[in-house]
């Protein structure tokens, strides 16, 4: 199976240490269970649901031929909050429609999932960010769209919050890749996903 991660720098991995990110981790736990995959990482640091929805398509179809499976899974919204001269980078409701414009084009291609936004150390943002996740969590829905919702898992997830607000504010390192992996891994559409 041929699998494309398409978001920000938390799809990336930005910071982690390992250059391994919640992606790689839960390829390779993956692959080392038996399942054969091909996986494309196509996160970009910055990124914005607006950016994601600007390059997705064109990405995917070059990485997923008709003749083999393929699936795609999706993570965007902590930049969309951050502020950028002194106004949010992308309105609220222009991030939940633009959301459900990709996922509804994704899922009509291919088995689609969505990981909602992490936590950063920034409480004013992290606002945004939780009200954010709630708005694509129901976009999710509408659209049968399986949707993890990450964000209060990590925020009380000591790891993952000393890491951001050491480094560099809003990645973590090794461990808070790990714990956002471990949730992944564990989500029941990611395993039937893995299943076929």
């Amino acid at each position: 199976m041929r699998i494309c991660f398409i978001g920000d720098s938390f799809v990336n991995g930005t910071n982690d240490p390992l250059c391994l990110g919640w992606v790689g981790r839960v390829a390779a736990r993956a692959r080392q269970q038996g399942t054969d995959l091909t996986v494309y990482n196509l996160g970009i640091r910055r990124d914005t649901s607006r950016d994601v929805a600007a390059r997705w398509r064109a990405e995917s179809l070059a990485r997923l031929p008709a003749e083999h499976p393929g699936a795609l899974v999706f993570s965007f919204g902590v930049n969309d909050c951050c502020d950028e001269a002194g106004r949010r980078r992308v309105a609220a409701k222009d991030s939940l429609a633009l959301a459900g414009q990709i996922l509804r084009q994704a899922a009509a291609r291919h088995p689609t999932l969505m990981v909602g936004p992490p936590p950063i150390a920034d409480d004013a943002i992290n606002v945004r960010i939780a009200s954010l996740s709630v708005g694509l969590d129901e976009v999710c829905g509408a659209l049968s769209v399986p949707f993890l919702a990450i964000f209060a898992s990590l925020d009380r997830h000591s790891t993952w919050r000393d890491e951001a607000a050491n480094g560099d504010g809003a990645h973590p390192g090794a461990g808070g890749y790990d714990a956002l992996a471990e949730l992944v891994a564990a989500w029941p559409a990611w395993q039937r996903l893995l299943a076929g």
